[in-house]
């Protein structure tokens, strides 16, 4: 089944775009790891078990054995992944699929049928029948199963709904479209033709220069310039030399790299081994945090199906170029997302960071020069091989081209995984994408998480006509980071926020520096201490002290920017540290040691609800007559004021 030639690749992708076209019905199952929890592998399983009852030709797979009956002329081997892909183009049953992320994860589980493009939301087991029954059979629309906007505007079609419509999808391409888990669906929609491209009609310089071109920036961090990058590793000397992915995605709330090697396995790949041919290297490792168990199984998978024919390994495509890919698991520390201290912990050695330079791309992984990206810049990779830089610079502004991929969550309508042009704004993000703040008006948004210091919370109106991309947040001191987006509405506390982030940054200090050690432990008794009352103005003095000392003292990125909240908050929201630290007050009612319960005697009616409810008698009082709340026996976890039919207590 080896693929020898550039030849046998456009051969075989002719051949299974045939057979992928030839299905009637394709049927898109997510089997990312959102609608897995809720339950899609059971949609798929059953939605097999009725087609196979009903008699209804059912594809997993693309590639099926061969018959015994093929055309003659069809392939001079009939084992061969030719005759084997030519004799499924005959079929044409439903095709039956387990795709990556569709990033509508607030409808999940999703199912998509194409050609039709029709997206079904929150898809229940019981549903499976109905859909094999109409949609299938019939082609009709199930219209309760159809996503509907606030004004009960039905959108059947994925494309159309206002979640997809702004969304522009580069590096999430195939997410969602194809079967996740199959090198042959993956090769039907053009897969590694890239790579091919890179091999025979481009030299490794020729590359480096379409990638600094394209003005592909790292999108793990701050925007470093992928080409640069790539461009000192190949004027590097050393025969041996590594490709790393950095799939150690820990930021809270962040999913996209997640996403990617979930339902696009082969796209990371083809990243990292045009990221070798460019550089000379000839060896590949994926960092990739244990926690994300279905990312490393679809990764194995791929790495496997890509060495079994011949898309990695020895002699690529009868090249002569090598290169092979392990997988290396990581135990969850969040410091392990920083170049020096991942490449430590591939080596076997407790992950920490070290002095630089030398860099990476010296002296990286078992001190060799090393490309070190992070999943989504890989994933960029291969469309502008294809497609060109030119291509590639006809989104975003100058110098921030392409796309940005996003995890859209907290306090908005719609959360989920998107991807845009860079520079979009916020505003369009959160209101017509997001379909808006939930729960309460929009007050912050925090933009991609403590990783690299990557946290930017904004207060204005002016903020949301803020350009999501590199040089717009460096104007406010922020950076695009990895992409987590979490937005807060009006009743969250900022002072809270930060107290909770730098609890996170400190909890993850790998301790091997004492400005990130100890000044980080400083600053969480600072805002503890101001989130329970005992905070007084030299606190607010001491902690802006503290985050300009380390920001400039600390050995890494994280360290660098563990102040970040801080600073941002007391910038943008410096009136709620008042209220903390001057009138023992939370404006957002979220820090329990500074709420205080009272009963409004002109609203109570004595219906003794709120004392039954109570769970520490802290609240007394006759029957028909206003009760009062004993503040010293209060626990202050508002059942009563939930409680109350008269909203007598505040």
């Amino acid at each position: 089944m080896r693929i020898n030639s550039p030849e046998e690749l456009k051969s075989l992708q002719e051949i299974y775009s045939q057979a992928l076209n030839a299905q009637k019905k394709r049927i898109l199952v997510c089997a990312g790891t959102g609608c897995v929890a809720g339950g899609s592998l059971l949609i798929y399983a059953r939605l097999k078990e009725l087609m196979a009852e009903r008699g209804i030709p059912c594809e997993v797979l693309l590639q099926e054995e061969p018959h015994e009956h093929m055309p003659e002329g069809a392939c001079e081997e009939k084992g061969s992944a030719a005759a084997q892909a030519q004799d499924a183009a005959l079929h044409h049953g439903i095709g039956l699929k387990k795709s990556g992320c569709h990033g509508f994860c607030e409808m999940g589980p999703l199912l998509r049928i194409d050609p039709e493009g029709l997206l079904y939301i929150k898809v229940k087991v019981e549903d499976c029948e109905e859909i094999i029954e109409r949609s299938i059979l019939k082609d009709e629309i199930i219209d309760r199963l159809v996503y509907q906007d606030q004004s009960l505007k039905s959108y059947p079609r994925q494309e159309e709904i206002p979640f997809y419509k702004k969304q522009t999808r580069v590096a999430l391409e195939y997410c969602g479209h194809i079967d996740a888990e199959s090198v042959m669906e993956y090769i039907a929609v053009g897969g590694y033709s890239a790579v091919s491209k890179a091999l025979f009609e481009m030299t490794p310089q020729g590359i480096v220069d379409e990638i600094s071109d394209a003005c592909l920036r790292g999108r793990g961090g701050g925007g470093f310039p992928a080409g640069k990058k790539w461009a000192q590793v190949l004027r590097q000397p050393e025969e041996v030399k590594y490709v790393v992915c950095n799939g150690d995605e820990g930021d809270p709330g962040a999913f996209m790299d997640r996403s990617m090697m979930e339902g696009e396995p082969h796209r990371v790949l083809e990243g990292m081994l045009i990221a070798g041919i460019a550089t000379g290297a000839h060896y590949g490792y994926i960092y990739v945090r244990a926690e994300y168990p279905l990312a490393v199984s679809r990764l194995q998978n791929a790495i496997e199906q890509a060495s079994a024919i011949g898309l990695l390994g020895e002699n690529i495509l009868g090249s002569g170029f090598d290169f092979t890919v392990k997988i290396s698991q990581g135990a969850g520390a969040f410091v392990c997302g920083e170049g020096s201290a991942l490449t430590s912990s591939i080596e076997g050695n407790r992950g920490m960071p070290r002095v630089k330079p030398p860099r990476t791309v010296e002296k990286g992984l078992f001190e060799k020069p090393t490309v070190l990206n992070n999943v989504e810049t890989f994933c960029n990779v291969a469309p502008i091989i294809l497609r060109g830089a030119d291509w590639y610079k006809t989104m975003g502004p100058a110098n921030n081209h392409g796309t940005k991929a996003f995890a859209l969550t907290g306090n908005v309508n719609n959360t989920g995984l998107i991807e845009v042009p860079m520079g979009t704004t916020l505003r369009e993000v959160i209101f017509d994408i997001g379909g808006g703040v939930k729960g309460g008006n929009f007050k912050a948004v925090q933009i991609g998480g403590p990783s690299g210091g990557c946290l930017c919370i904004s207060a204005t109106e002016d903020h949301l006509d803020l350009h999501l991309d590199f040089d717009s947040l460096k104007k406010v001191g922020a950076m695009i980071g990895s992409g987590g987006l979490v937005v807060m509405n009006d009743k969250s506390c900022m002072v809270e926020v930060a107290r909770f982030f730098m609890n996170f940054t400190q909890n993850e200090s790998c301790g091997k520096c004492v400005p990130c050690r100890e000044g980080t432990k400083r600053m969480l008794e600072l805002l503890t201490d101001i989130t329970e009352g005992r905070g007084t103005m030299e606190h607010l003095d001491r902690l802006q002290e503290l985050a300009d000392t380390i920001s400039d003292t600390a050995l890494c990125g994280l360290g660098k920017t563990a102040a970040f909240p801080v600073v941002s908050t007391m910038k943008y929201f410096r009136d709620e540290y008042i209220a903390h630290v001057v009138d023992k007050k939370c404006p957002a009612g979220q820090c329990k040691s500074l709420i205080n319960y009272t009963v409004d005697p002109a609203l109570c009616k004595g219906c003794t609800k709120c004392a039954r409810l109570c769970p520490v008698s802290a609240i007394s009082g006759e029957p028909k007559k206003p009760h009062t709340i004993d503040v010293n026996k209060c626990i202050k976890c508002g059942t009563c004021k939930e409680g109350c039919p008269f909203h007598a207590i505040s």
